[in-house]
C-alpha cells in the first residue's frame, strides 16, 4: 500500500506542477494581451475569445510540461484544466476586486476540462515516441 500512495503523489505532484505553470503561463500572457489590446484597441467582443484562448494555451503548454506518467493523461489533463480555472477564476476575481459567478465559469470549467483533457492526451502520446 506504501508503494501505491507514492505513485499517488507522483500524480498529485504532477497536477500541482502543471497548473502552477498554467498559472504563470496566464498571467504572463493576460498582461501580453492587455497591452496589444490598448496598442490596437482591440474591439470589447474580442476579449473573451482572446482570454479563452490564452486558458486553452496554458493548460495546453503546463500539460505538455508536467504530465509524464505514462497513463490516465486524459484524467490527469481534465483534473488540470478544471483545478486551472477554479484557481485562474480565484486570482482573477481578486485582482479585479470582484467575483461574477455566472454561465461565462460554467463554460470555462467545461473548455478548461476538455482542454485539459485534449492536452492530457497529447502529452502522454508524445512522450511515448
Amino acid at each position: 500500500m506504501a508503494k501505491g500512495e507514492v505513485k499517488d503523489r507522483g500524480y498529485l505532484f504532477e497536477i500541482i506542477k502543471a497548473n502552477i505553470i498554467a498559472l504563470i503561463i496566464a498571467l504572463v500572457l493576460v498582461l501580453i494581451s492587455a497591452l496589444f489590446v490598448k496598442l490596437f484597441n482591440a474591439p470589447d467582443g474580442a476579449i473573451p475569445i482572446i482570454n479563452q484562448v490564452i486558458k486553452s494555451v496554458s493548460i495546453f503548454v503546463a500539460c505538455l510540461i508536467s504530465l509524464k506518467k505514462p497513463k490516465n493523461g486524459w484524467l490527469r489533463g481534465m483534473i488540470c484544466g478544471f483545478i486551472f480555472v477554479w484557481i485562474s477564476f480565484t486570482v482573477f476575481s481578486l485582482l479585479d476586486g470582484k467575483f461574477v459567478f455566472g454561465l461565462s465559469l460554467l463554460n470555462d470549467c467545461v473548455l478548461g476540462t476538455v482542454s485539459g483533457m485534449i492536452s492530457g492526451i497529447i502529452a502522454v502520446n508524445v512522450r511515448k515516441h
